[in-house]
């Protein structure tokens, strides 16, 4: 009978501390796909993950959540690849001082793509946001869903898109696109309030340029397909350009600062040095006598907000109207304007689709709004007319009529037909109405009204171009100018120019505590 000695314990190998593992755990998800897979997004002009979100958070202020995910696919080789994370960043920090939980997909990791356990990472950060009433920003670098997962990576996307569409109008959301956004996974950043795209880096379509020649036989590269420029000019899609990536997470956080957390706060207020009485002798003189001569209406913008600073929103979209934010006496303002230096800032479908967008945002967000009208009308054509003006028109109508937060509007000039209605009226509602002493209020301009009302006279007449011109001024004189509206309430006051930052602080200042409400229903059938 043999016996056997005790194991020396010093020969066995020692275990790690708990502490050991968890650090190298940490280590590990730190890396994402490796070394090498970072050198290739470095490369290709893009930062990591981890540096965007050091980029766009408060230095050390976020805070990782679901570190250790994994997929759960054992299919086609997957359970041999799990990498900690799966892809996606996931977590809450701070922007300026407040809180917001973003999620940063990770093209190291299997290029991005989306799994069931990647997707339900996202769900959670966003189950949070709606919790506390916080914004939700996405930054998305990824090549669409996992195809080894098949089904559970489709529905993944969808519980993306159902919190989308939940957290709408409750807590702001933001996307940043910084590489490619194919196929289904397009859908979850249209449904956010802002798209900020980067060039030559950055593309969103719903199928990709092999697609379309297979399908369509036409040849198309990706920039030219979904870039950053065709989204942010032609389809709208995408409502900033930015040159970098750096450049689209500052302009993202600078977006934030004019924001309220969620529906339920007001923005927050930035003390200004920017006196609210101060007056500007310049704006007298901007809206040219000839009401054919066209000025930039973004100088107006820029004289009358604290300090000049304005954060225009699709710049290069639709730009016979401009929209974006600004602050007024310290406080957030949205601001939507015709541009007579455009078309002569005529309404037609792409300038009321992008108007009535972001009317609507203010109006979910406690913003109030600044409408500044020089409008001739609604552009006239066969091709407006078949693409749906009439429909896109009112929803503008729709949305300045259904917004309940504080509405100025400020006539300078042109103000003709259905399109005065539609622009923030006193009629749809709006609050304060002011005009400049230039203003034509009218239901069309005097030559066109004098061609119509004078027909059989001008017919008539020995010398038709005088008595036409005749006309013209008696027609001018007695409808183009603020005073009949005013006379009958439409106008609230008529206003100096140089007196426009404080008469519209003023106006803001009384609406501060404004309180109305729509009539109780499930929600309305705006003309989609």
């Amino acid at each position: 009978m043999s016996t056997s000695s005790p194991k020396d314990p010093s020969s066995a190998p020692e275990r790690p501390s708990p502490l050991k593992i968890l650090e190298a755990k940490e280590a590990e998800a730190l890396q994402g796909g490796g070394a090498a897979r970072t050198k290739r997004q470095h490369e290709a002009g893009k930062l990591t993950a981890r540096e965007r979100i050091e980029l766009f958070c408060d230095k050390g202020s976020f805070v990782e959540i679901d570190k250790f995910v994994t997929h759960r696919c054992t299919d086609f080789g997957m359970a041999e690849q799990k990498i900690l994370g799966d892809g996606v960043i996931t977590g809450y920090g701070q922007v300026g001082g407040r809180q917001v939980f973003l999620f940063a997909q990770d093209f190291t990791v299997f290029g991005g793509s989306l799994s069931g356990a990647y997707a339900q990472k996202i769900c959670k950060v966003m189950d949070l946001a709606m919790r506390v009433g916080a914004p939700v920003v996405g930054l998305n670098d990824s090549g669409g869903a996992r195809i080894q997962e098949g089904v559970e990576s489709l529905a993944g996307y969808a519980e993306i898109f159902t919190r989308n569409v939940l957290a709408s109008g409750v807590v702001p959301q933001l996307s940043v696109i910084l590489g490619p956004c194919a196929g289904g996974a397009v859908y979850s950043p249209a449904m956010t309030d802002f798209i900020a795209m980067v060039d030559k880096t950055s593309y969103m379509f719903i199928t990709g340029p092999d697609v379309v020649k297979a399908v369509t036989h036409e040849e198309v590269s990706k920039e030219d397909l979904g870039g950053s420029r065709a989204h942010s000019g032609r389809s709208g899609v995408a409502h900033l350009r930015c040159p970098d990536e750096k450049s689209a997470l500052l302009q993202m956080r600078e977006l934030l600062s004019y924001l309220p957390q969620n529906n339920a706060e007001d923005p927050p207020v930035v003390p200004s040095s920017d006196p609210a009485e101060r007056e500007d002798t310049a704006l007298d003189n901007l809206v040219p006598v000839e009401a054919t001569r066209a000025y930039d209406i973004k100088e107006l913008i820029r004289r009358i907000v604290d300090s000049g600073r304005f954060f225009e929103i699709q710049p290069e979209m639709a730009m016979n109207i401009v929209v974006g934010f600004a602050r007024m006496d310290g406080r957030t303002v949205g601001i939507v304007a015709n541009q007579p230096a455009v078309l002569a800032g005529v309404l037609d479908i792409a300038a009321s689709v992008k108007a009535a967008r972001f009317v609507r945002f203010c109006d979910c967000f406690n913003i109030p709004l600044l409408t500044l009208v020089d409008v001739p009308g609604f552009m006239p054509g066969k091709d407006q007319e078949h693409g749906g003006i009439i429909r896109h028109g009112a929803k503008l109508l729709y949305a300045f009529v259904e917004a309940t937060v504080p509405k100025v509007t400020l006539i300078t000039r042109k103000a003709y037909g259905g399109a005065y209605d539609v622009m923030a009226s006193k009629h749809v509602r709006a609050d304060i109405n002011f005009a400049f002493p230039t203003a034509e209020i009218a239901v069309m301009g005097p030559e066109g009204a004098v061609n119509i009302i004078y027909r059989e006279q001008l017919a008539k007449s020995v010398d038709p171009e005088a008595t036409r011109a005749t006309y013209v001024r008696d027609y001018r004189e007695k409808f183009a100018n603020p005073y009949a509206a005013a006379s009958l309430g439409y106008i609230d006051e008529v206003i100096r120019p140089r007196e426009t930052r404080k008469k519209i602080i003023a106006a803001l200042r009384m609406l501060k505590n404004k309180r109305q409400q729509n009539p109780p229903k499930k929600h309305g059938n705006i003309p989609l």
